[in-house]
This record gives C-alpha cells, sequence and structure tokens, in this order.
C-alpha cells in the first residue's frame, strides 16, 4: 500500500474536532477494508501556529482516500502520495 497525506485548514477553535478523529478514522477504514479496499489510518498531526492538519493514510490508490475523506466528512485542500523515511 502506499502512504498518502491529507493536508487541511483547521482553525485553532475547530481543533477539538480532532479529539474523536482517530476512532471515526478506524471505524472507517475497518468498514472500507471488509469491504475489499484496505486503508490504514496512521496519525494525525496539527499544526496550531498554521491552522493546518496533516492526515496520515495508507491505501491501494488516491481514489481510497477521497472516499475515505469523504465518509469521514474531511475537508481538505491537497492529497499528495507520501513516503515514510527512517
Amino acid at each position: 500500500m502506499a502512504g498518502y497525506v491529507v493536508e487541511a485548514y483547521l482553525s485553532r477553535l475547530g481543533a477539538s474536532a480532532l479529539e474523536d478523529l482517530p476512532a471515526r478514522a478506524s471505524q472507517v477504514t475497518e468498514e472500507l477494508s471488509r469491504a475489499g479496499t484496505p486503508v490504514a489510518y496512521v496519525r494525525s498531526v496539527f499544526l496550531p501556529e498554521d491552522e493546518t492538519c496533516f492526515h496520515f493514510f495508507e491505501a491501494p490508490s488516491l481514489e481510497a482516500i477521497q472516499e475515505t475523506c469523504s465518509r469521514l466528512g474531511l475537508t481538505f485542500e491537497r492529497i499528495a502520495e507520501a513516503m515514510s523515511v527512517g
């Protein structure tokens, strides 16, 4: 599976929305995986100074990540394929 980073803008006031994201992402990715599209939520990193959040996933395709974001209700600026190093 390839790695993907979803870049989203999130105000400091809206950061509380991230609290339940791991649980929701786990549920959505499990549903997609059971349906035949293996997707894994890795983690999210929020940069309050920049009001930017990066969500890390593993999936077989960009379309799988787009579907994951849609089911999670994530609004994003872009999705980029990424490689882990180290």
